[in-house]
């Protein structure tokens, strides 16, 4: 029998939901999940699986049974492909760290991640957790089975051949189809990469973003940060080279810019400009002078991902490449307008067009912009501007992240959204896996 407790008040990492589930349990594997479905199911009550709470949005929130599934994290296989990648099936409850790590042991990693470890794969792939790279899409498309439970308590396997409607929604579909218990995911061999990161005036970067050499085609990975009341960004270009090559970044260096400087002082500062907006200004542009330029090799997960010490809100905004000068453009003469104080960055990170229902990149190649600000400083007004200039251009919101739109709105944005709705009330007609958030930005059931 799964460990099941009274619940009690959980939050967010980003203290942006809350929710008081009458009960919280600790299933082991996917026959705990489908118990605890079934009589949750056969009670009326509802139930929401939680990961890390990485979410910024009340995706995870329930009254009713919440699952939290830690324990469902095992190695299942792994599968060489005959075309020189590999299928790996794990536990959907495993964190991305946790993945890294097993993988790496099998010489094997993910060929993209975002700059975060901290989450749980299910989490991950159903909010369209992305990284970034021209030719490269989010998490879910390396994505290429899972097994779930389903309103009715049984457990089901769906991929492309699979129920493969089934498989859609499943693998992006916020557990809106069923409780995610293993996914199999297509993984390549470990990789080194070569990270280069230096600062650069913005317009320097937004003039050489595109082309075949440029920088977002000319790199396998590229991102940028822009300072705002700055014109300074700090660009970082991540290329695969042979193992072996280069220098991996010095302990000390590591633990000066990335936890120093990169948290410790980044929060003291961000402390510095809730107190004293004012000073705003003058404190971006000395992060932006502090940051200084670096070149190092080491395994890919260690490239990828940054250590997020500092917690803040954030929304992020898919919008077509072609637009993301304009959009830019039209958020910094906003900020300057308005003198909003804004201590945090604005990252900005690419994808290939993809094909999956609700992917933000359906459809398009896309630039990210995401729009920050600390846990304790006023986010409303900023957020809502840049929601208003990011939906000139067709802006689509990250499913993780904060934002406004309805279902209506989200319906003429993503060609195949009528599809996952229909799939979602095949999958979960009487509502046991919705809650609020689900109903507003997927439609209500019924």
């Amino acid at each position: 029998m799964a460990d099941e407790r009274p619940g009690g008040t959980w939050q967010n990492w980003a203290r942006t939901a809350r929710a008081t589930p009458s009960r919280v349990a600790h299933p082991r594997d996917a026959d705990e999940v489908a118990a605890l479905v079934r009589s949750a199911a056969a009670s009326g009550t509802r139930v929401r699986a939680v990961g890390a709470g990485h979410s910024f949005t009340p995706v995870a929130v329930t009254d009713g049974v919440q699952l939290r599934l830690d324990a469902v994290s095992a190695l299942e296989r792994v599968e060489p492909q005959p075309d020189g990648t590999t299928h790996v099936t794990v536990g959907a409850g495993i964190r991305l760290w946790q993945l890294n790590e097993l993988l790496a042991q099998h010489g094997l990693a993910m060929r993209n991640l975002g700059d975060i470890d901290r989450q749980s794969v299910a989490g991950a792939v159903s909010t369209g957790t992305h990284g970034t790279g021209a030719r490269l899409g989010g998490l879910a498309t390396q994505v290429v089975g899972v097994r779930l439970v389903g309103a009715d308590g049984e457990v089901v396997e769906a991929s492309a051949d699979r129920r493969p409607d089934l498989f859609e929604l499943a693998r992006l579909g916020l557990g809106s189809a069923g409780v995610l218990v293993a996914v199999t995911l297509e993984v390549v061999p470990a990789f080194t990469l070569e990270a280069v990161e230096g600062g650069a005036d913005l317009s320097d970067v937004l003039d050489a973003l595109d082309g075949p050499d440029g920088l977002v085609e000319g790199n396998d990975h590229f991102e940028f940060y822009w300072f705002p009341h700055t014109r300074r960004t700090l660009t970082k270009r991540n290329n695969r080279v042979p193992a072996g090559t280069g220098r991996p970044l010095p302990r000390w260096r590591y633990l000066v810019e990335d936890e120093v400087l990169s948290n410790g002082a980044f929060g003291l500062t961000n402390r510095l400009a809730t107190a004293v907006p004012g000073v705003t200004p003058q404190l971006n542009r000395l992060a932006a002078r502090t940051l200084s330029d670096r070149r190092f090799t080491a395994p890919s997960a260690e490239v990828f991902i940054s250590p997020r010490r500092v917690r803040f809100r954030e929304m992020e905004y898919a919008v077509p490449r072609e637009h993301l000068r304009g959009v830019l453009e039209e958020l910094d003469a906003w900020v300057r307008a308005t003198a909003e104080p804004v201590s945090f960055p604005v990252e900005v990170r690419f994808a290939a067009a993809d094909d999956l229902w609700l992917s933000t990149a359906h459809g398009r190649d896309t630039a990210y912009v995401a729009v920050h600000q600390y846990l304790r400083s006023p986010f409303r007004r900023y957020f809502a501007a840049a929601e208003r200039i990011v939906a000139q251009v067709g802006g689509r919101p990250h499913w993780g992240k904060l934002h406004t739109l309805d279902a209506d709105r989200l319906a003429a944005l993503y060609p195949r959204f009528r599809d996952a709705q229909r799939v979602r009330a095949e999958a979960d007609p009487a509502g046991v896996f919705t809650n609020p958030h689900l109903d507003r930005v997927l439609g209500p059931l019924g």
